[in-house]
């Protein structure tokens, strides 16, 4: 009881066990259909003001207003939940947080998505494989091959790491639900609203950019996360991962994806990027990696364990340090 009463009196312990915590509840429930979301309503605010705001003249202000709210709101809100769930009782309020935290995480979401390639391919239905890439895509899938398949899907486990994974744990270790629910609006705004196309291209510029100085330690963290976790996996080629890292994540149209897709293809020795097409259009991307072999579907498993051992690398030094620093 004393135990429990002192843990209850470090802020640092007791996030240590609700960032623990959320994962669990990620990984076992993942996004229940009868759970309301939060990514949900925030999606439904973005959707009502861009409809309202982006129109006209000084669109990049408007856009630059929209970001500002919109984190503002989601940050403000979830604090005071936080804070009145605390108020009311600690487990409460710890409670609460888990559920937060919980939200802003996809660990369970992105292996399911993954598999799902994964699975008809094992079979031979390269047709539903290309069906269920399309889900998780923007890419036309209708005519890949094989190895395309898994190419984008492999890309899609790495980069998202971040952006599902240990970034909302990175900003959650900083500053608890608010700081990362704050994380996942903006997320939020910049699948939504953060294209370089006609609608969006001015309107989306400050989300787009906001969401690159987010994840910009958190992309950098989990390429080492993953290369730290490679000690552990049998097959891995360290020294070409480091190798391709420091060559090709540069080259990455995005100053932070090209990190974990850069680490994932140096360490399966493959090649990541090239050729792809949206909506017919072709698009030329930088590749990530040296092309010393075909892509398999086991590529799209190791995907998933470099994914699997960098969050739990990230987590684990995380939680170090703030130990440590206590």
């Amino acid at each position: 009881m004393v135990s429990m009463i002192n843990t209850l009196n470090d802020p640092v312990m007791i996030l240590c066990i609700i960032l623990v915590a959320a994962i669990f509840v990620d990984l076992f429930m993942g996004d229940p259909r009868w759970l309301p979301h939060p990514v949900v309503q925030m999606g439904k605010l973005i959707s009502f003001c861009e409809t309202r705001l982006n129109q006209g003249k000084n669109r990049v202000s408007k856009g630059v207003f929209l970001a500002s709210v919109v984190v503002l709101f989601v940050f403000i809100v979830t604090f005071f939940i936080v804070f009145i769930a605390y108020q009311w009782h600690p487990i409460a309020g710890i409670l609460v947080e888990i559920y937060f935290i919980s939200t802003t995480i996809a660990i369970k979401g992105l292996r399911s998505a993954a598999l799902e390639v994964y699975i008809p391919l094992t079979s031979g239905n390269l047709g539903e494989a290309r069906n269920k890439l399309r889900m998780i895509v923007g890419r036309d899938t209708e005519r890949l091959s094989e190895s395309e398949v898994v190419r984008g899907t492999v890309e899609t486990v790495a980069e998202n790491t971040v952006d599902g994974i240990t970034a909302p744990l990175f900003w959650a270790m900083i500053g608890g639900a608010p700081l990362a629910m704050a994380y996942r609006a903006i997320n939020t705004l910049d699948s939504m609203v953060g294209y370089k196309n006609e609608r969006f291209n001015q309107f989306g510029r400050a989300s787009a950019k906001l969401d690159d100085v987010v994840n910009w330690i958190p992309a950098r963290l989990t390429a080492v996360a993953m290369w730290l976790s490679s000690f552990f996996l049998i097959g891995s080629n360290r020294l070409h991962g480091l190798k391709i890292t420091y060559r090709d994540a540069k080259k990455h149209p995005s100053p932070n994806s090209g990190w974990p897709e850069a680490m994932v293809a140096g360490l399966l020795g493959i090649q990541l990027g090239g050729i792809n097409y949206y909506k017919g259009i072709k698009s030329q991307r930088a590749t990530m990696g040296d092309p010393n072999r075909a892509l398999t579907q086991t590529d799209i498993k190791k995907s998933i364990q470099y994914m699997h051992g960098g969050w739990v690398l990230f987590i684990l030094l995380g939680m170090s340090f703030m130990l440590l620093m206590k």
